[in-house]
């Protein structure tokens, strides 16, 4: 796969849901505010209070997340739940998989040829 083709293919992986998933996961926030979802969906204030923000400033990165596919959201009385959705994340991981792929096997022929270096001194 050439250059060109693999930033194509980011570039479309990354707007697939109306949203750049790069973009949403570029903030530190936006990355918490996924974590802290892993455990099964939770309400804004819940989220909230592991912010030192405003509630607002919060619903706005959960917005940014949902517009890119990684959240959806459900009111429930007057809460509103927000659960982490795979289907974003399962992309991205595929797509970056080769990437590390790359850089594994970059790595391990970086530790051999130390190895064999080490063992020259010696």
């Amino acid at each position: 796969m050439g250059a060109d083709m693999g930033a194509d293919m980011g570039a479309d992986m990354a707007t697939d849901r109306g949203g750049d998933v790069f973009g949403a996961l570029a903030s530190p926030v936006r990355r918490e505010l996924t974590a802290l979802l892993l455990d099964g969906p939770k309400p804004v204030n819940d989220l909230a209070s592991h912010f030192a923000m405003s509630r607002p400033s919060v619903s706005e990165h959960l917005r940014v997340l949902r517009d890119a596919g990684l959240v959806s959201e459900r009111r429930s009385g007057r809460q509103r739940l927000y659960r982490l959705e795979a289907g974003p994340l399962r992309e991205l991981s595929e797509w970056l998989d080769p990437y590390e792929r790359f850089w594994r096997e970059r790595l391990s022929d970086l530790r051999e040829l130390l190895d064999e270096d080490e063992e020259d001194d010696r």
